[in-house]
């Protein structure tokens, strides 16, 4: 199987280095934004098979505003989206998965554990 390429965008440096860290380590190739702009110049220039999203980088919005243009996007439209956030921490909405305005495949709260993350990266890059 070829090596998969992640993109993985939040603005927190640390959890980011963190987070390539142990993608890296399990076999996946990792390239890095840290915000919802960067984000989509990265998915555009690189195809990543999976986007790892943050909410609140920029703006509060900018993960959600972000993978709502990934999906408007043709070259972008069915790369499966992650987003790890902790935005329910912060506000006191629920955001998760089967919220239908939310275009993402997967919806994970901070602080999430290596073994979850993993699980569900591998889930989304067996295609």
């Amino acid at each position: 199987m070829a090596e998969q390429k992640v993109l993985l965008v939040d603005d927190d440096k640390d959890f980011v280095e963190v987070t390539r860290v142990l993608l890296e380590s399990n076999g996946y190739r990792v390239v890095t934004a840290h915000s919802g702009k960067g984000a989509r110049k990265k998915a555009i220039a690189e195809k990543p098979g999976l986007i790892i999203l943050d909410v609140m980088m920029e703006t509060d919005t900018a993960g959600f505003d972000a993978a709502r243009w990934l999906r408007s996007q043709e070259a972008t439209a069915k790369t499966p989206v992650i987003m790890l956030t902790g935005v329910n921490q912060k506000y006191p909405f629920q955001f998760g998965p089967d919220d239908i305005w939310l275009p993402v495949d997967e919806f994970l709260e901070k602080p999430v554990a290596p073994e979850k993350l993993l699980e569900v990266v591998k889930r989304k890059t067996t295609v």
